[in-house]
């Protein structure tokens, strides 16, 4: 990997975890040279971030971002946004199936 795009993805990491201060959310990185905090990463493909969203029923919900070529030509500042919304995306997906129906 490119030192360039090395440092700009840590860049996104860090905003990540900044940004994203939540016990219900769990977020393993799939990014081979910077971040893999995941034991079962697959490295072969395109970096990725795992997003674990628990209830409040303890059920755990999971989705996968990938980190796309395109995206990986955005700002960090940017792309860390992108991320952030898809993970608040997801959660609200998530609180509308759980709870929707009260």
């Amino acid at each position: 990997m490119e030192k360039e795009l090395k440092e700009k993805l840590q860049k996104v990491v860090e905003l990540v975890n900044n940004d994203m201060v939540d016990p219900d959310i769990d977020i393993d990185y799939c990014i081979p040279e910077v971040a893999t905090t995941s034991d079962k990463c697959d490295a072969s493909g395109e970096p990725y971030i795992i997003v674990k969203y628990v209830t409040e029923e303890h059920d755990v919900h999971e989705r996968k971002i990938k980190l796309r070529r395109k995206y990986l030509e955005k700002t960090p500042e940017d792309l860390a946004n992108l991320v952030t919304f898809y993970i608040e995306q997801f959660m609200e997906e998530i609180d509308s199936v759980e709870y929707g129906g009260e």
